[in-house]
């Protein structure tokens, strides 16, 4: 079996003949001006105060609920129905909306005859006040009044509405002027 050759005596060294290998007693020869320019900025940094290192800032920790995943979360687009949803639970508009598109609705409530003679006008802590067109529709809606107030809480909830304040037509009054008479009862049902 032929012997393992030596490293040194194989290689391009070798084959060229160079026997020579470096020497590590000798140093090879530094660059004058990187060595200058090293040496005066050690020496501008000398009076300085040293440089701290830079902590690297954590973000902070996010819970749970805002992490962002694969799954559905509030951060992702939603439907306006939703937000709006929300918006109006958050602000407590939820009773006023539902007040306002039943007052929108008012004729599918109540029927499109009763409709024609009598609109709501506001609604005040748990009252509702409807405007009749004369005395005797709003002598008809008072006694109706349970039934609209079950009608009304059915559409928005038990305990919305617990009372129909039924108000009459806008009329001028008789009370003032030159043809005055005291004691008098009024014109009665001139207007209806």
């Amino acid at each position: 079996m032929p012997e393992p050759r030596n490293s040194s005596e194989s290689g391009p060294e070798n084959e060229a003949g160079n026997d020579a290998a470096p020497d590590p007693a000798v140093e090879p020869e530094h660059d004058k001006q990187g060595l200058d320019l090293a040496k005066s900025l050690a020496g501008r940094l000398k009076g300085m105060s040293p440089v701290k290192p830079m902590k690297r800032r954590r973000r902070p920790r996010i819970d749970g609920a805002q992490i962002s995943s694969a799954r559905p979360d509030d951060r992702d687009p939603q439907k306006l129905t939703n937000t709006l949803g929300r918006l109006m639970r958050d602000q407590g508009w939820e009773v006023d909306v539902a007040v306002h598109g039943v007052m929108a609705r008012w004729p599918s409530i109540v029927g499109p005859e009763m409709a024609e003679h009598c609109t709501p006008e506001s609604y005040q802590d748990t009252e509702l006040t409807v405007r009749t067109s004369s005395t005797a529709w709003a002598t008809q809606l008072k006694l109706l009044a349970p039934d609209l107030v079950r009608r009304l809480n059915a559409e928005l909830g038990d305990g919305t509405v617990t009372r129909v304040n039924v108000q009459g037509p806008h009329t001028p009054s008789w009370r003032k002027g030159p043809r005055t008479i005291r004691g008098g009862r009024g014109p009665r049902d001139t207007y209806g």
